[in-house]
């Protein structure tokens, strides 16, 4: 399944965006928390959707020479979209995990490298937080109303906070187990 197709389709359903446009929403905090493609991956789906008669093109000239492409969805882009967000699909492969994989092969390596290696997840894991949540108190004073594009921001934020909050609970269980051995 090509789900950047979908991920493209639904930003452009908020509105007409340039593909520059569309890039910089995968590395803006909210999309940058769940899903990422990079600039080489959008251009290509952009014109196969395109070809599919699911997107529309406008070229504009800005300046004598400047001209950028103006991407809007077409009703059977909108329809295609809207079926796949009502679709209920199995629960997709876990993501990868680098710092997960080291512990899982950690007997290889001694506990006080191990403890190490827990201490500095566990610093980036609560910058993160911390970054997360200045954003959410930045951003949210209260739950927006269901239906508006700030719902969706705020669920994901939500998320993104609550897996940190897990990660950190899982980090500090491994130093407390390896910490009681030494």
């Amino acid at each position: 399944m090509r789900t950047l197709k979908y991920a493209l389709l639904g930003l452009i359903d908020r509105g007409p965006i340039t593909g520059y446009d569309i890039s910089k929403e995968f590395e803006k905090r909210i999309m940058a928390n769940f899903w990422h493609a990079k600039h080489s991956q959008v251009y290509p789906e952009l014109k196969r959707l395109f070809d599919e008669n699911l997107i529309t093109v406008e070229l504009i000239i800005q300046g004598e020479k400047m001209e950028k492409k103006l991407y809007t969805i077409t009703t059977e882009g909108h329809a295609e979209f809207v079926e796949w967000l009502l679709r209920d699909e199995p629960l997709g492969v876990t993501p990868k995990d680098v710092f997960r994989l080291r512990t899982f092969f950690s007997d290889f390596i001694s506990a006080s490298d191990y403890e190490q290696h827990l201490h500095s997840q566990l610093g980036k894991h609560n910058f993160k937080k911390g970054y997360l949540e200045s954003s959410m108190t930045k951003s949210y004073d209260s739950i927006p109303q269901y239906g508006s594009k700030e719902f969706g921001d705020y669920a994901v934020l939500l998320g993104a906070i609550m897996r940190e909050d897990s990660y950190i609970a899982w980090l500090k269980v491994c130093l407390d187990a390896v910490s009681h051995q030494n």
